[in-house]
């Protein structure tokens, strides 16, 4: 254990409804405790893991942002995805052994380190725990293809207006509001992650803002029009 870690108990952690299964005994829960009992805190910029590094565990975030990504042939930084409080980092590793991108804070974040092998074994153990571990991995296979749907067939604009529309649900779910936030973000990483260059994140931006439909102060963002972000992105259903 290094200096930036401390021990911890999820049955007294007030996130466990959004990374952990509902419905374990107290068995259970002490059993997991045991296995999931230690944070690891990160500074800004830094990793928490690097592609190639050796795959031991998944890591649930407590609180922070973290931005995934890969390095391209020519030497880009291609931004994969973002996590937030409550979500799982590192699946990546578990085909390989090995991760496959990087793992970046986007500001001062803290995870809880969860040993792969044990909570394999635990899993094995409990039906319930198994079961999350693969709605965990069915989700992720999901927002890839939400992600590839994204760069696939939307114009920028519907790119845009998807990433908040998430963003801000995700958010919302953790117990923060409905249309404010604060991107941890640059809008050149929102780009990489879209497939935009950083002028037309920038003037998709300018345009919301125009529209009436958002308002943005540097990275403070206000949505005062969901229901326009939701009809750009699916004029269909909300016409």
């Amino acid at each position: 254990m290094d200096a930036h870690s401390i021990k911890v108990a999820c049955s007294s952690c007030n996130l466990r409804e959004l990374c952990l299964p509902m419905g374990l005994n107290p068995e259970e829960m002490d059993k997991l405790d045991r296995v999931i009992s230690t944070r690891k805190r990160i500074k800004r910029g830094q990793a928490l893991f690097n592609v190639g590094d050796q795959f031991t565990s998944l890591y649930a975030v407590r609180s922070g942002f973290f931005k995934t990504c890969v390095t391209t042939a020519d030497g880009r930084d291609q931004v994969t995805g973002f996590q937030m409080t409550g979500e799982i980092i590192g699946m990546d590793g578990i085909v390989s052994d090995h991760h496959s991108c990087d793992a970046v804070a986007l500001e001062d974040a803290e995870v809880c380190i969860m040993p792969f092998d044990q909570v394999e074994e635990l899993s094995r153990e409990f039906t319930t725990l198994q079961h999350h571990v693969h709605k965990i991995l069915s989700r992720e296979i999901v927002r890839d293809h939400s992600v590839m749907l994204l760069l696939g067939s939307m114009r920028a604009e519907e790119r845009l207006a998807a990433f908040l529309l998430n963003l801000v649900q995700r958010l919302h779910a953790r117990g923060f509001s409905q249309s404010e936030f604060v991107l941890r973000m640059t809008r050149e990483e929102i780009g990489s992650y879209l497939g935009m260059k950083l002028e037309t994140v920038s003037r998709t931006f300018s345009k919301f803002a125009e529209d009436g439909i958002i308002d943005v102060k540097q990275r403070h963002v206000h949505i005062k029009n969901v229901d326009a972000l939701r009809q750009i992105v699916n004029p269909q259903t909300c016409a």
